[in-house]
């Protein structure tokens, strides 16, 4: 039998104590589709709302989140993904509906809301349709001119998951999407293993594999924010610095750049300290979603 990854390289201290601080889990229905969610923190601190990319599901954010003591944050399922239901079709306004179902349920006063590749997606266009529901949102990684990148390859792939006979062969075969060279193998062992169900087939993945989609691009999203906005930027990831400048300049009052050095597309995986810095600092800009525009 393969040997758990975490056998091998042992998780430090601070991921053990992040990991050990268990969410709040809860359920709410949001047009006719159960959506799950997990929150961490004092329900008086200020709101965020942390939104997973194409394939994915909250528990990436198991690591992260409770590093985050300033805040109440929350983060969802969307539907198709993880304990969330799974729909007929997907479209990134409803996702956008669902994170602001979850904000009401947690009687949140316009958190912030930030989203990782195709949850950037999400973020913006809960800004863009929900203005007054959040305070200001940021995106990480998410390129301006292209399709969510994950949707690109379940677009191109269309088949139903291949059952696994056990959790630990199916974690050996957890990839990232798109690919990814570097991945610490104690935080891939935890999010891989969040991301599989288990039915009488065997062991699959949670996500709908049908939950592709066409997206609205950035250049559509971008110029129609009136809250703040910031961009975390991966060195490795998918937005270059002309792409980021490009995308600056889209925004009315400019967008603040965060560059994760040495980080790829998936930074919770590679770089999660140099994230949950760069958001922390991020926040402490923030302490209302930043100055009011116009």
């Amino acid at each position: 039998m393969t040997r758990p990854l975490s056998e091998l390289v042992a998780a430090p201290e601070w991921f053990q104590r992040a990991v050990a601080v268990a969410p709040e889990h809860r359920d709410i229905e949001v047009e006719g589709t159960r959506v799950r969610y997990r929150a961490w923190g004092d329900r008086s601190l200020p709101g965020l709302v942390l939104v997973h990319g194409g394939a994915a599901h909250s528990g990436w954010w198991d690591h992260i989140a409770p590093q985050l003591h300033s805040h109440r944050v929350v983060a969802l399922d969307l539907s198709g993904h993880g304990g969330s239901g799974r729909r007929d079709g997907y479209d990134i306004s409803t996702w956008a509906r669902e994170v602001v179902a979850v904000v009401e349920a947690e009687n949140l006063d316009r958190p912030v809301v930030l989203g990782h590749s195709m949850g950037g997606w999400v973020a913006l266009t809960t800004g863009v349709e929900h203005p007054g529901t959040v305070s200001a949102v940021a995106v990480i990684d998410s390129p301006l001119d292209r399709q969510p990148p994950e949707e690109e390859r379940l677009r191109a792939r269309r088949r139903p998951h291949r059952p696994y006979p056990s959790a630990e062969e199916a974690i050996t075969h957890f990839r990232t999407l798109p690919p990814q060279d570097v991945l610490l193998p104690y935080v891939r062992e935890h999010v891989a293993h969040g991301s599989l169900r288990h039915d009488p087939e065997g062991w699959t993945w949670k996500f709908d594999p049908n939950l592709w989609g066409q997206r609205p691009l950035l250049t559509q999203l971008l110029p129609q924010l009136t809250c703040p906005a910031a961009l975390f930027r991966c060195e490795k990831g998918l937005v270059s610095p002309e792409m980021a400048g490009e995308m600056a300049g889209l925004v009315a009052g400019g967008l603040p750049v965060v560059d994760l050095p040495d980080a790829g597309h998936h930074p919770m995986l590679d770089q999660p300290l140099a994230l949950v810095t760069g958001i922390r600092t991020l926040l402490a800009f923030w302490p209302d979603g930043g100055p009011r525009l116009g």
